[in-house]
């Protein structure tokens, strides 16, 4: 049986992504790993790490077997020398092209998932380019609503809101917004992870979940009345609960994705206890995608030391979500 064809982008050529690509090819990992992006890039990342890299450009023809320290390449060039650690807005267009090559093939069907290294979102913004990340480029490329969710383990916590400053995050927690999020997330637990009956675990959006509405009525007048409606729809949904007490054995023994209403209310506690191993899914698109739970590491980059861990958990998810989809 041929092998799912995963494409793999590089991320910000000045970071550890492309090193953890060429540390990635050495794993054992059964799927065709296409990278895309700047070869040379690729094979210099290799050889801080002491590692040999044979590239062979992809024709598009199925593979059965991968040789180990292999990787198939649709190579884009980079603009501007990559020097490690150090970066250069000459190459936010670049990274840019390996995003929009690699969902474009998802799109038609090219490839069977995407996994993403770290790019950096400064430098491409510097070079006077709209940026907020991975998950907003993909659901604009796809023409998707999408959902931000990372899995570590059997955690997994979906975000309401992504990428946006702490003042702005009340008003974007709408009945409309809400509904959609509950209604991807519950869709892609059972059509990407395979679950009949998703159970999700719904956080307030204040201290204590409102307190009754003395600490911030959001939870009485948006996500009460929204959760009654979805539970009578068959949404299996508890909540909304306090974001203290919510991550216990106890409520996430009768889980199966929670959902916090803002970046920094879920994901440190799942980073507390899966970073480097911790995955990030786009929900909602019509391709795969998972990608690392972390930055680029500029600090890292070069030395030949950062741990490749959560790539290569993004791209095992990515394949056991692909081979689910057959």
């Amino acid at each position: 049986m041929p092998l799912p064809r995963l494409a793999i982008t590089l991320g910000e050529p000045a970071g550890i992504g492309p090193e953890l690509v060429a540390e990635l090819a050495h794993s054992d990992i059964a799927a065709d790993l296409i990278a895309i992006g700047d070869t040379r890039t690729l094979l210099a990342a290799a050889n801080s790490r002491g590692r040999s890299l044979a590239l062979c450009e992809d024709d598009g023809h199925p593979l059965v077997q991968r040789a180990p320290g292999s990787l198939r390449t649709v190579t884009l060039e980079a603009a501007a020398a990559v020097v490690p650690g150090k970066l250069d807005r000459a190459n936010a267009g670049y990274v840019l092209s390996t995003l929009a090559r690699a969902a474009d093939g998802c799109l038609a069907g090219e490839f069977d998932a995407l996994v993403t290294a770290p790019v950096q979102k400064s430098i491409i913004n510097d070079a006077g380019i709209p940026f907020s990340g991975h998950t907003e480029y993909f659901a604009l490329r796809a023409n998707a609503e999408v959902v931000m969710m990372l899995a570590a383990g059997e955690l997994r916590v979906a975000l309401a809101t992504t990428h946006l400053p702490l003042a702005a995050v009340p008003a974007a927690i709408t009945r409309e917004s809400l509904q959609t999020t509950l209604r991807i997330v519950h869709a892609d637990l059972i059509r990407k992870f395979g679950l009949q009956q998703p159970r999700i675990l719904v956080l307030g959006l204040n201290p204590h979940a409102g307190e009754g509405g003395y600490l911030g009525r959001e939870e009485i007048e948006i996500i009460q009345p929204l959760l009654a409606d979805l539970r009578a729809e068959g949404l299996c949904l508890r909540g909304p609960l306090p974001a203290d007490t919510a991550f216990l054995p106890g409520p996430l023994g009768q889980t199966d994705a929670v959902l916090a209403m803002y970046h920094d209310q879920g994901l440190p506690v799942l980073k507390a206890l899966g970073f480097g191993n911790a995955v990030n899914l786009t929900l909602g698109l019509p391709f795969i995608r998972t990608s690392v739970d972390h930055g680029t590491a500029l600090d890292l980059a070069g030395r030949g030391v950062a741990d490749a861990g959560s790539l290569i958990a993004a791209t095992r998810m990515a394949l056991d979500l692909a081979m689910r989809a057959r």
